[in-house]
């Protein structure tokens, strides 16, 4: 189960490297981060992600990335 407030902060210190897209299971857009790491877009972007995803409510967050999850139950 993935957290939110660990998103936001990955997103938000570690963005720019898409750290937040690894850890919640997009690697494809984490290695787009990090080839793109130079230009300082991915940082700003991952900051603005860090951020929504901590404003999120946890149901909006865990019907996003949570979707095995959402019912309480592993599947």
């Amino acid at each position: 189960m993935k957290s939110k407030v660990t998103a936001g902060v990955l997103g938000i210190l570690l963005g720019g490297l898409g750290v937040h897209k690894f850890y919640l299971g997009k690697p494809g857009m984490g290695i787009l981060y990090i080839l793109f790491c130079w230009t300082g877009i991915p940082g700003i972007i991952g900051l603005i992600e860090g951020i929504l995803y901590l404003v999120k409510t946890e149901e909006e967050f865990n019907s996003k990335f949570n979707q095995k999850y959402a019912r309480g139950i592993a599947v």
